[in-house]
């Protein structure tokens, strides 16, 4: 093929996905939207940093990257949140770090006063164990949830995110999470590695607490749970799975 035969055939293939996206927007179908939500704390102790735990973000990132669905991230304090995890040897995290326009959009992070949540077609809760001090009764976070959930948006979390889910009240006055099945990061998990002396409070106990029926898989192994329009990860292993498990999702919805 030669090169003005290349050149036209390239030409015509951008003015037909350009076409396409016009008129998805004349017909008013809506575009999928993830809010994917990270900690903005800074340390957990001296010496252990805080914030999210970056794998969890990267490998749902790429589960959405491959099935077309756009994301933005938001944080309570808005810009740079501080991550762990930081591992290039994880082809996820580096096919994220080395992508200009997902590093942009962490760097940039949406403070969560400024999120409008009819904006997005599913929130995303990412772990790590900041979400243990700036998720829970976080009053900004708590009307995005509640918003999104009782417009029928998806609401997943995954490892020490579902911290976000806790104490949330509809409109009705009842907990968002009473009766409905859900894991998170388990109580063994963080006995495990020591973080039970860290946390201010269990978070499989918490969750209980509030009405939820948690599952479990054995520790560290992958986990999702899907129930209606809530879709929970049990741990970083987990991570990947929730991503296709909410693709899968809007999929349905769609």
């Amino acid at each position: 093929m030669n090169i003005f035969k290349f050149c036209t055939r390239l030409i015509a293939s951008i003015l037909l996905c350009a076409t396409s996206s016009f008129a998805l927007a004349q017909n008013g179908v809506k575009e999928e939207k993830v809010l994917i939500v990270v900690s903005s704390l800074d340390k957990k102790t001296p010496d252990l940093v805080g914030g999210f735990w970056f794998p969890e973000l990267t490998h749902p990132v790429e589960v959405f990257d491959k099935a077309g669905i756009s994301y933005d991230i938001a944080s309570p304090k808005g810009g740079l949140p501080p991550f762990d995890g930081f591992d290039l040897k994880d082809r996820a995290n580096l096919d994220f770090w080395t992508n200009p326009e997902h590093r942009n959009k962490l760097a940039n992070s949406i403070v969560l006063e400024k999120v409008n949540p009819e904006n997005y077609s599913a929130i995303l809760l990412i772990g790590g164990h900041g979400p243990m001090w700036d998720f829970v009764n976080n009053p900004q976070l708590n009307q995005i949830i509640r918003a999104m959930y009782e417009n029928n948006r998806i609401i997943s979390a995954v490892c020490h995110g579902p911290a976000g889910l806790l104490n949330v009240k509809l409109s009705n006055g009842e907990l968002l999470i009473k009766g409905r099945h859900l894991t998170g990061f388990t109580a063994e998990e963080e006995a495990y590695r020591h973080y039970d002396k860290i946390v201010p409070f269990e978070l499989e106990e918490a969750l209980k607490k509030d009405g939820a029926l948690f599952e479990e898989a054995p520790i560290f192994e992958n986990k999702v749970v899907v129930d209606g329009q809530l879709i929970t990860g049990q741990n970083p292993a987990s991570a990947k799975a929730l991503g296709e498990a909410v693709v899968s999702a809007l999929q349905k919805k769609a």
